[in-house]
């Protein structure tokens, strides 16, 4: 059986975006067709489509979605820009596709019409974001193999921690982190996944346990506050997060509940790791300290899922990333190859062309 799809597009140049509904899962497999730029910017803000790398992606079909209604490139961009702001794969993808409309200024003409046409913009366009889309495939396929290279000699039958969700749904291919699991599961390894719930949305009880199930890799569901007590009990080989924007020293901003989690992996002795592709690091920021960090409404703690559970008028604080230190990771897994120890001169060096 096929499974389900995050995101792809559908149709030619007047063709429109179609994304799995991610607020819908597990109970429901339901699909939005954006055919608007409005529809786009919505799906990413309310996280109907979230990870990192998928916003990237979603983001660049929404504008050809936007220029498709005539708006300019850079238009469509700015608005784009407002739904997020902590994911540096969103602003890179807009930044690709402005240069790309720049060049569509002097692009050879295709079908009659002149230079900068619209036909001649909007094919440009779509060829970018397809091209976003396809890279970030390739790019989860180069992560599954460094990573599960890294951990050649994890025990078979190990336990893995995860926090959030890094799996398909997260990207345009197999996923970040979990893209790891399932390499390390194709040599053979049965690993065992420890799913953090991860609060106040539980993307991994949603989300990672449905792609889990789905590739029937054995895992078991905890809350967020049993890290500990899985670690004291053995059960951890490993911590494999994913990343939605990493300095250039490699303090690296995941969901809210990563810091914590890795703080308890170094008291712990456990290894913790980073699952990210190169377009994830922002080298323009120098620390963690500078990431922007997301807040998102109150509602998602005090009435989380449509049920009150904190009372009226409750002041709430809901930040929706933490940023974990470079010291207390132990190697970022990209796509070019693995960044240890993780410091800036090593970071620098895994990026550079």
């Amino acid at each position: 059986m096929e499974r389900p799809f995050t995101l792809r597009w559908e149709g030619g140049l007047n063709g429109h975006l179609v994304l799995l509904d991610q607020t819908r899962l597990p109970a429901e497999t339901v699909y939005l067709e954006c055919r608007t730029v409005e529809d786009v910017w919505q799906a990413i803000k309310r996280l109907s489509v979230r990870g990192a790398p998928a916003i990237g992606v979603a983001a660049a079909y929404g504008v050809c979605l936007g220029v498709q209604s005539g708006r300019s490139v850079d238009e469509v961009c700015d608005y784009l820009a407002t739904s997020r702001p902590t994911a540096v794969n969103l602003f890179w993808a807009l930044e690709r596709m402005r240069k790309a409309a720049s060049r569509g200024v002097l692009a050879p003409v295709r079908g009659g019409g002149p230079p900068g046409s619209l036909n001649t913009l909007t094919e440009l366009l779509l060829a970018e974001a397809c091209a976003i889309h396809e890279e970030d495939r390739q790019q989860c396929a180069a992560m599954a193999r460094h990573g599960a290279d890294l951990l050649s000699d994890f025990p078979d039958g190990g336990g893995i921690l995860t926090h959030c969700n890094t799996g398909a749904l997260a990207t345009g291919g197999e996923g970040t982190a979990l893209a790891v699991v399932f390499e390390l599961a194709r040599r053979g390894k049965h690993p065992h996944v420890w799913a953090g719930e991860t609060r106040p949305l539980l993307q991994g009880a949603r989300l990672t346990m449905w792609e889990l199930q789905q590739r029937d890799i054995d895992a078991t569901l905890i809350c967020d506050s049993v890290a500990a007590q899985v670690m004291r009990e053995g059960r951890i080989d490993a911590v494999i997060t994913g990343a939605d924007r990493i300095a250039a020293n490699g303090d690296t901003a995941n969901k809210i509940g990563t810091l914590g989690v890795a703080a308890l992996a170094k008291v712990f002795g456990i290894p913790f790791y980073v699952a990210a592709p190169v377009t994830t690091f922002d080298l323009s920021i120098k620390t963690g300290a500078d990431i922007p960090i997301e807040q998102r409404a109150a509602a998602e703690i005090t009435e989380g899922f449509g049920l009150q559970t904190a009372p009226q008028n409750a002041h709430v604080y809901n930040p929706a990333f933490d940023v974990t230190p470079a010291e207390l990771i132990s190697a970022i897994i990209t796509d070019r190859g693995i960044v240890a120890p993780v410091n800036a001169h090593q970071v620098a060096i895994t990026l550079s062309p």
